[in-house]
């Protein structure tokens, strides 16, 4: 399927920032589609495109960084791989500065531009991020899902009654299949060269230029490990063991990690409810095909496993993932957390809104929802009372069954199918 060319569903929110603010960043890793998106936003309008990957640009760039920013001022300037040059963010801002009307620049970066070397400028107030992550499943299929509005309404909705006809097998195929739009046109062990390719060029190159990074091996080392345990809690100072690392230099390798997208941290959640709510944080690969690629297993073997925490961590993360990329565009302002406490309760994803109400969701990789299932859920509903708006445990089967009072097993397809 050639998917280079599907609509992104936080095109809608890139067109609203170009009529009220003068600097659109589209934020996100390499080969995600964030060029493609921006040539799509400026299609119908008076545009000039230049690219700092490019050596001209980029050496034209860091020579005269404001003469690069003035140089399209009836205009809109698109500058693609703005983390290039990050100096040139102070030109751009002080362009602004001087001219604010909105929808004067697109930016592309492919890094975190808060963490680069050499940026001295966040451009708060005059630019507005859109984050771009590889295509999410309702995407794929030409829709626009808002699962955590779906989510808030089950309190006054009825009792779903969805079915669905994907099978456990499916969802797992789905869960390690890359949703980089290049990788997604691949198979086999083209897709596999990709990956490796990616993954190299990431580690070996770019990590380094944006973060200074000397021991691109020792990054590779900590992703691998990453990818194996994908979704669970991050322990420094075993981790450092593992790896042979100090453990102060742990979180300067994460955040190399995270500076180019490659992971996901989400904290943990405690909110006062409980004494000893556990605060380590969960880590994942953003993008489950990577980590099942990393991890050397496919779809055989994880059905042969299907309870083992790679399986379950990899069905997690993909469930995560698409979370985290319908937030672009929700209706709902939400947060995203994991909760465990010192008595083994857990959560494996809590989704907390500007009230500070909760939905909490557990991910099961198994197709039959059993009561167990709902211990940590309950746990939460007794402790938050009305704050606690629907416990719902997402699994592999084929139907969605009440459990009790605000509670619901439903099909992971539930993500994009509302």
């Amino acid at each position: 399927m050639d998917v280079d060319f599907l609509p992104r569903n936080v095109t809608e929110l890139a067109e609203e920032t170009l009529t009220d603010t003068p600097i659109t960043v589209i934020s996100g890793a390499r080969q995600v589609g964030k060029s493609t998106l921006m040539h799509q936003l400026i299609r119908n309008r008076d545009a000039k495109v230049v690219n700092l990957d490019d050596l001209a640009d980029r050496s034209a760039a860091a020579a005269d960084p404001d003469g690069f920013a003035a140089q399209y001022p009836q205009g809109l300037l698109a500058i693609d791989e703005i983390q290039r040059v990050p100096e040139l963010m102070t030109s751009i801002k002080a362009s602004v500065d001087r001219d604010r009307r909105p929808g004067r620049f697109i930016v592309t970066g492919s890094a975190d531009l808060l963490s680069l070397r050499g940026a001295q400028e966040s451009l708060a107030g005059r630019a507005e991020t859109i984050p771009l992550e590889g295509f999410s499943q309702d995407e794929l299929i030409g829709r626009t899902a808002d699962f955590a509005s779906f989510a808030w309404s089950l309190l006054s909705a009825n009792v779903p009654s969805d079915h669905t006809d994907i099978t456990r097998r499916e969802y797992l195929e789905l869960a390690i299949a890359p949703a980089f739009p290049e990788a997604r046109n691949r198979s086999g062990r083209s897709r596999d060269r990709w990956l490796s390719s990616y993954t190299e060029r990431l580690l070996t190159k770019d990590s380094t230029d944006i973060t200074g990074i000397q021991y691109p091996d020792r990054l590779e080392t900590l992703l691998n490990v990453i990818a194996a345990r994908n979704s669970s809690e991050f322990v420094a100072a075993r981790i450092s063991r593992e790896i042979d690392v100090p453990s102060r230099s742990i979180p300067a390798y994460l955040q190399a990690l995270r500076s180019v997208f490659l992971i996901r941290v989400i904290p943990g959640w405690s909110n006062n409810i409980a004494n000893r709510a556990v605060s380590t944080p969960k880590i994942s690969l953003t993008d489950t095909g990577l980590a099942a690629h990393l991890a050397g297993i496919d779809v055989d073997g994880l059905e042969t496993a299907v309870s083992s925490p790679l399986t379950g961590g990899l069905v997690e993360g993909f469930v995560v993932g698409e979370l985290a990329k319908q937030r672009a565009w929700s209706a709902r302002s939400i947060r995203m957390f994991h909760y465990r406490d010192d008595h083994s309760r857990e959560v494996d994803i809590i989704l907390e809104d500007r009230r500070r109400d909760i939905v909490g969701i557990e991910v099961k990789a198994s197709s039959s929802p059993r009561i167990g299932d709902f211990k940590g859920l309950e746990y939460l509903r007794e402790r938050l009372g009305e704050r606690f708006v629907a416990g719902i445990v997402l699994h592999t089967g084929q139907r969605s069954l009440p459990f009790g009072d605000r509670l619901w097993a439903l099909p992971i397809s539930t993500l994009w199918e509302h």
